[in-house]
């Protein structure tokens, strides 16, 4: 009965991994790492919407030299009806209609009509500098939007790769737990015939069987994170398909690539992205500077007038419908030089603030070169570390291999309890997961060592 149970066992956990890798092959996509890269930063939405980000600035800057160089026209034409009441004197007109005409001598409540037309020209000729700062300010908007996008552009290849090289040690993690199984099935059979001839204990083989039950459900939690690193990297390369990755066989070797100790950072692109806001903010402090200098402008006009008040107040004069006719016709021309006395004041306070803001953006870049230089450190430091564990985990690995066969076969032949083999199997399955989990490291710091450098190519001009 119990030899039923765990052929019934072993035939469930054989058919959930067939089930799930024959599902998991027709949705999978094969994918090397440079494609991956290139897929993610041609299809990613926020990439593309930066992007769109940054025509639309580029765009600005013809925007800005159009709307400073070309002057304004104005074709304008009104036609209302009211009463004609007037009276001669000065008043404030905001939120009042001015009244043209001669004063009433009483008040007439007959409306008339009237109508008016004109076409008016308004050129800034000489602003004194505020067209071109203006026009500055727009380019610079436009380089830190591109700036903008170098850094996002860059940091998300960082995360496929990163992501990438998680699954292939989740692959691995899937493999080593998978032949770990394998040799607790193994014991497990042999325990049963060392129990059947006396050798053994059949206690044994329901200690083997509680061990199986472990190595399977690690395996089940291993494939699990598997799968979670393959829908990572789905989204990151925005694919249909789950990714499976071609390029294996760099995980098994450690990457040779020298490391400096630079610290300029001039070509990161985080750090070109501070520097582009510094250079956006100082050129709103020159606009601010030319905002309170006068202008110098052009205008010209053509208008015409209707009334269908003839003259006076008169009831009998007025021609309620002829003003919808125009029956004036002038013309004008002339310059305007106007200096907004009291706009020093507030153009002080508004260059106070963007100073300010220039301040912080100095300082975001030495925040930016204090964590570049750390991660850097962290970067050296991990990779000699891994290189040295690396070795060491070689010589573990071996040995724990060793350990575990000498063991076994003692076990096989009555020389070795239980507690020992199993102890043996987990010092051979700790060191074959520290050895990958090693080689990972030493790639993983390359990684954060071309993050400092802001250049992929570091790390991808390593894979063979």
């Amino acid at each position: 009965m119990q030899y039923k149970k765990i052929v019934m066992y072993k035939l469930a956990v054989a058919l959930f991994f067939y089930t799930s890798a024959h599902a998991q092959i027709q949705d999978d996509t094969l994918v090397h790492l440079k494609d991956a890269v290139l897929l993610g930063q041609d299809r990613a939405p926020l990439l593309i919407s930066i992007k769109y980000e940054s025509d639309a600035a580029v765009q600005n800057i013809n925007v800005a030299k159009y709307n400073t160089r070309v002057p304004t026209i104005d074709a304008t034409y009104q036609a209302g009806l009211s009463t004609a009441n007037n009276l001669t004197g000065i008043f404030y007109p905001y939120g009042i209609l001015p009244m043209s005409g001669p004063p009433s001598s009483g008040n007439n409540y007959s409306p008339a009509t009237g109508s008016a037309a004109s076409i008016l020209l308004n050129w800034q000729a000489v602003t004194f500098g505020q067209k071109e700062a203006q026009i500055n300010v727009s380019t610079a908007e436009a380089n830190s939007k591109k700036s903008e996008l170098e850094q996002a552009l860059f940091q998300h290849k960082i995360n496929i790769i990163s992501a990438y090289l998680d699954l292939l040690l989740a692959y691995d993690v899937v493999a080593i737990h998978t032949h770990n199984l394998e040799r607790v099935q193994a014991n497990l059979k042999q325990s049963r015939v060392l129990s059947n001839t006396g050798i053994k204990p059949g206690v044994d083989t329901a200690l083997f069987l509680s061990e199986l039950s472990k190595a399977s459900v690690d395996l089940l939690n291993a494939q699990k994170q598997l799968q979670v690193y393959q829908l990572l990297l789905q989204q990151l390369i925005v694919t249909k398909n789950l990714p499976v990755p071609v390029d294996t066989a760099f995980l098994g070797q450690l990457p040779v690539a020298g490391i400096s100790n630079d610290t300029s950072f001039s070509n990161v692109p985080v750090i070109k992205l501070g520097q582009s806001q510094v250079l956006l903010s100082e050129s709103k402090e020159r606009l601010l500077k030319k905002s309170y200098l006068p202008k110098l402008s052009v205008w010209g006009t053509g208008f015409a007038r209707g009334s269908g008040f003839q003259s006076g107040n008169n009831s009998d004069d007025i021609k309620t419908w002829d003003g919808l006719q125009l029956s004036r016709f002038n013309y004008g021309a002339g310059v305007q030089l106007a200096f907004p006395i009291m706009k020093y004041g507030e153009v002080k306070r508004q260059l106070q603030q963007q100073q300010f803001i220039t301040k912080a953006a100095k300082e975001k870049i030495e925040d930016s070169k204090l964590a570049l230089t750390t991660q850097q450190n962290i970067a050296n430091t991990t990779f000699n570390s891994s290189l040295a564990i690396a070795t060491q985990t070689q010589q573990q690995l071996k040995t724990g291999q060793y350990a575990f066969k000498a063991m076994q076969t003692r076990y096989n032949t009555g020389l070795a309890n239980f507690p020992d083999l199993i102890q043996a199997q987990y010092n051979l399955l700790k060191a074959e997961l520290d050895v990958k989990t090693s080689y990972w490291d030493a790639w993983k710091a390359l990684l954060l060592q071309a993050v400092v450098k802001g250049d992929e190519h570091i790390f991808l001009n390593e894979i063979k």
